[in-house]
């Protein structure tokens, strides 16, 4: 089987969002084992750059300038998606499980009349079938679903569920296509954005968390762990409880109701592993554990386990992770 993989690129004040190079890190790997190739479906405006970021992450790179598609707006999105994608005829097109592709996708699918699958953690094909994994009942179940055979489908795959590197040896063509007509789509009209306040550290960027939970008892416990964090080096996280009592801001929250992290290390203080919380570090290079429930569920992710109080090794560990 072979055919062409379409990722529809996001950018948003005229950057690329990091979720795109993870979509077309997938793209690349289901590539590969279908003999498809990958192209990048970039829209905005004065695109020149951010079509050259995406060569290397591409066998192409597909690009449609006009000033209505700058940010994104549904309707011309829309216009601009069903002019291109039936006469392409892709076997796949990805987008991420984000606001802007929960908002444009199932509107997509029905304007294509294709079959679509939501919030993906993964997906492969075995030979000719579509294969995807999504979690149920809040995280609780890992489900493998086969996808009903169809010329073309889409997926929306949740951010931080694959790593994202471009592929430097790959030089991919950029080819500008013309934008169809949008001036009498816009049924409604973009304003500007409302950014949230701003968090202290960005967790997602970090490449060592110490995340601490439930067992590092009381507020007055939280300094000995911060103290640890920054001497090793580390950015200092948590899970939800921690969270809900205010011992650390929202910002830092670990989870499926927080943030999904991939840091190269991931300490967990005094976590036992709710689903909710390994949904969202499990994709960690390396993960260390500590928890004095030696059937906690955390160690059943963990790279490496310690059974015992957390105050008790953190010393220790401290000399350990300094040399």
């Amino acid at each position: 089987m072979s055919g062409e993989i379409v990722v529809l690129a996001e950018q948003r004040q005229g950057k690329l969002r990091e979720v795109t190079f993870e979509l077309l890190s997938m793209a690349r790997t289901m590539a590969a084992e279908s003999g498809a190739t990958v192209a990048a479906l970039l829209l905005g405006a004065d695109l020149d750059s951010l079509a050259a970021e995406l060569c290397p992450a591409a066998d192409r790179v597909l690009t449609i300038d006009h000033p209505a598609l700058r940010d994104y707006d549904a309707p011309p999105y829309l216009a601009a998606l069903h002019g291109l994608l039936p006469a392409r005829e892709p076997r796949l097109v990805l987008l991420a499980h984000s606001a802007t592709g929960m908002d444009l996708a199932p509107a997509l699918g029905v304007r294509l009349g294709v079959p679509l699958q939501t919030d993906c953690l993964e997906a492969s094909f075995q030979g000719d079938q579509l294969m995807v994994t999504r979690q149920l009942y809040g995280g609780k179940i890992h489900a493998t679903l086969s996808l009903r055979p169809s010329p073309t489908v889409l997926l929306t795959l949740r951010p931080g569920a694959a790593a994202g590197e471009p592929d430097r040896g790959r030089a991919g063509d950029v080819q500008a296509l013309a934008a169809p007509e949008l001036g009498k789509c816009r049924l409604r009209r973009f304003l500007g954005y409302e950014l949230s306040e701003l968090e202290d550290v960005d967790i997602g960027a970090a490449d060592i968390l110490v995340s601490v939970g439930r067992g590092v008892g009381k507020p007055e416990n939280m300094a000995i762990v911060e103290a640890f964090a920054a001497a090793i080096g580390a950015t200092l996280s948590c899970s939800r409880p921690v969270a809900d009592k205010g011992w650390l801001p929202k910002s830092r929250q670990v989870g499926t109701s927080g943030k999904v992290v991939r840091p190269k290390i991931y300490l967990a203080l005094g976590i036992s592993g709710a689903y909710q919380h390994l949904a969202g570090m499990r994709g960690a290079d390396t993960i260390i554990a500590v928890n004095r429930d030696s059937a906690a569920p955390i160690f059943d992710v963990a790279h490496y386990g310690i059974v015992g109080d957390m105050f008790d090794v953190l010393g220790p560990l401290q000399q350990r992770l300094s040399s």
